[in-house]
């Protein structure tokens, strides 16, 4: 008996997908629960899930990769955040100047005329 159960025979060899193993493993009540072991590509009661391959050997490189990320993320959204902020100040500055009114006391110099004696 191998170590997952009796290897599966006939019909029964092709329940696993994807070239899985399948083994039967006995129940209580005396019938086989068909198992599979999947190759290193697949995964799922049947191997029927595919699980890409992993590049990164070492997990503190991953968590590196992802730290990185994040943090440039975040600088990302502050960045964002502080130009929409002057964005909005500027434009509220600049409306207020336009909107503001001249003082009626304020004449322009170029329209005072000296007055002349006849």
């Amino acid at each position: 008996m191998a170590e997952h159960g009796d290897p599966c025979d006939g019909q029964e060899a092709s329940y696993c997908m994807n070239e899985g193993t399948c083994y039967k493993i006995p129940s209580i009540d005396g019938t086989y629960i068909l198992s599979c072991v999947c190759n290193k590509d697949y995964k799922g009661g049947r191997c029927e899930h595919f699980q890409l391959p992993s590049k990164v050997s070492d997990p503190g490189e991953a968590g590196l990769i992802a730290a990185v990320t994040i943090v440039a993320l975040l600088i990302l959204v502050v960045l964002a955040v502080v130009i929409y902020y002057t964005h909005k100040t500027l434009k509220a500055k600049q409306q207020n100047q336009q909107n503001t009114p001249q003082p009626y006391w304020r004449v322009n110099p170029t329209s005072m005329s000296t007055p002349t004696h006849v």
